[in-house]
């Protein structure tokens, strides 16, 4: 009977509190998403099952090593990824050996939409140190704006480990909404009109440009931010060996196997650090809040930014000022989003790939921020 009454200690039912239901419903509605929805479906369903299994109740700290947190459980080992910053540089290369800039190339204007969606960064980097954040941590938060989970995780291993959980979350679960998110704003700041110009098909784009790319994005963007190297560095040697024609199996490793094991054991443990006594904090419920703030900022800024330019364009030169929206490093989704909306107003207008040049250089856009960002507080702090 003792041994019995034991072995019911230690079970989940007699451990639980509604903490860990209430995130063990997160979970479930991750997976919902990513299943019925199609929202990030590979994002998704590693971070829902994650968030489900790091909330299982158990005793801690009695030399079983169950739980994410706990030194030497198998979890805590997988975990080490994201807090030493080794899955997102990861992450970037296998990008980077599946994205074409051949559209950024044929009109490089579209760059600047990239980088004016990263205004949600730093306005809401303003923001949480107004509300009493330290200034790394505010930072950290900030980066939720980009849209980009690695880069988020990967600065927030630099400048808030003790965060990383709630603005992963943050940051992945705007990525997943962004076929939700976005098409208010974009209707709200765009008028009809506006939403139904069309725009000349992109130039073709040679060989030694694809090639010369990489290695110059890289010179001049580490340049600037060094703090961004690890993915800046990844993400441009992974297009290098796709463009350059005699690497690929390299490539093929990179964006197919290599990067569907990280993303496994990225999101597997990004959602298993969400432990309800760790995670259910009021700074993380403000996390959010800042995050979604920040998302929304980013889109309004690329989309405003892209109606500036058409004040200095004419022709079949200007823009259609939704693909500014694409200006957040969600790819391909807010480019999707951008094509969806076209559609919709113009059967005939199919803005894919124009949207995508912004979309890829707000990837660019976001590290090089966290570079900023990081360069600037590490030399503060």
């Amino acid at each position: 009977m003792e041994g019995l009454q034991h072995f019911l200690e230690f079970t989940g039912f007699a451990n639980v509190t509604i903490w860990h239901i209430i995130m063990i419903a997160v979970g479930l509605f991750f997976i919902y998403l990513a299943i019925v929805k199609e929202y990030e479906p590979l994002l998704l369903v590693p971070i829902g099952f994650g968030v489900i299994l790091g909330n299982i109740p158990f005793v801690e700290n009695v030399g079983l090593m169950l739980g994410i947190y706990e030194e030497g459980s198998v979890l805590n080992y997988l975990y080490y990824g994201v807090v030493k910053g080794i899955y997102p540089p990861l992450i970037f290369l296998g990008i980077g050996a599946m994205t074409d800039f051949s559209t950024l190339l044929s009109n490089p204007k579209l760059m600047l939409l990239g980088a004016a969606a990263q205004v949600g960064i730093f306005l809401t980097f303003i923001t949480a140190i107004a509300l009493g954040f330290p200034t790394a941590k505010a930072a950290a938060i900030g980066i939720i704006g980009g849209a980009d989970g690695p880069t988020a995780i990967f600065l927030s291993s630099k400048l808030a480990p003790d965060l990383i959980g709630p603005i992963a979350i943050a940051a992945y679960s705007y990525m997943a909404l962004v076929p939700v998110i976005q098409p208010p704003i974009i209707k709200l700041l765009t008028s009809p009109a506006e939403r139904k110009i069309k725009m000349k098909p992109p130039r073709a784009v040679s060989k030694i440009e694809k090639i010369a790319f990489p290695i110059v994005g890289l010179l001049l963007t580490t340049f600037i931010a060094p703090g961004a190297l690890p993915l800046l560095g990844m993400l441009f040697f992974g297009n290098l060996l796709k463009e350059s024609g005699v690497t690929r199996r390299l490539a093929e490793t990179a964006s197919r196997p290599l990067i569907d094991i990280v993303t496994i054991l990225h999101g597997l443990t990004v959602g298993a650090s969400t432990q309800a006594n760790v995670f259910l904090t009021s700074d993380s419920i403000l996390i959010f809040v800042l995050g979604a703030v920040s998302f929304m900022i980013a889109t309004a800024g690329g989309v405003i930014f892209a109606k500036v330019m058409n004040l200095f364009l004419k022709g079949d030169d200007k823009l259609n000022p939704m693909i500014g929206a694409a200006g957040v490093s969600a790819v391909p989704d807010s480019a999707r989003v951008v094509q969806h909306l076209g559609v919709k107003e113009d059967s005939s207008n199919y803005l894919l790939m124009h949207a995508m040049a912004p979309n890829v250089s707000g990837v660019i856009g976001s590290a090089i921020a966290a570079g900023i960002l990081m360069g600037f507080l590490l030399k503060v702090f």
